[in-house]
């Protein structure tokens, strides 16, 4: 039984590291095109992998649901890849609703003047990298079960935790001295109540495209 549970948080470890990896993929591409700077300066990348690694350190604490354990299961990597190409480009679709709001809403495509260039650059980077930041965090407590997360199943009060510090963390760290040194200006009040909706609709797309996954038994 314990190795059952070891097996569901390794998976549960691979599927959000890979998922979320794909639909960054697709993001970058997509923003490198029409974008007139860097969508994310380096250091950002590597801020956001560390965060989102971090909040993935409690995964070995959490709950397994009975249904996962009741019998052993194969490392099937046909349905990983299926879970990897469906569910990774779920949060593309919501990354690119971000740069379209950076974009037209907070006129983040100003780059008449070198500093207005880089003005909208940093705030472009810092709405992104909040958004993204905090998408992946939630997509923990999707992909952590085949129920509905937080309703009918709920992670350990560690991996709850972790989840919680990471997203505080990544809405603090624009107005923060780490963030300035990091390329980040502050984000205007409008944003944050945008961010709530892009955050609801992500977090109903993936679930809805889990139970499809689960209905036609693919995953």
């Amino acid at each position: 039984i314990e190795g059952r549970k070891v097996f569901s948080n390794i998976l549960k470890y691979v599927r959000m590291g890979a998922s979320s990896n794909f639909g960054n993929m697709f993001s970058v591409l997509g923003a490198s095109v029409f974008v007139p700077f860097l969508p994310m300066a380096p250091i950002q990348i590597l801020a956001n992998n560390l965060l989102y690694d971090i909040s993935q350190t409690a995964i070995p604490t959490d709950e397994v649901d009975p249904e996962q354990i009741e019998k052993p299961r194969p490392w099937d990597i046909q349905s990983l890849a299926r879970y990897i190409l469906f569910i990774g480009p779920c949060s593309s679709v919501f990354d690119y609703v971000t740069f379209f709001v950076m974009l037209t809403l907070f006129k983040c495509a100003n780059v008449s003047t070198p500093e207005a260039a880089a003005q909208s650059a940093s705030l472009f980077q810092t709405g992104w990298f909040v958004e993204s930041l905090l998408t992946q965090t939630l997509i923990i407590h999707i992909i952590r079960t085949n129920r509905i997360p937080l309703i009918q199943s709920m992670a350990s009060w560690q991996l709850v935790v972790t989840s919680a510090i990471i997203i505080l963390i990544g809405i603090g760290l624009p107005f923060s001295p780490i963030g300035r040194d990091l390329g980040f200006t502050a984000l205007p009040a409008l944003y944050w109540p945008i961010l709530a909706l892009i955050l609801f609709g992500y977090f109903a797309l993936t679930q809805g495209v889990k139970m499809w996954l689960l209905k036609k038994k693919w995953i």
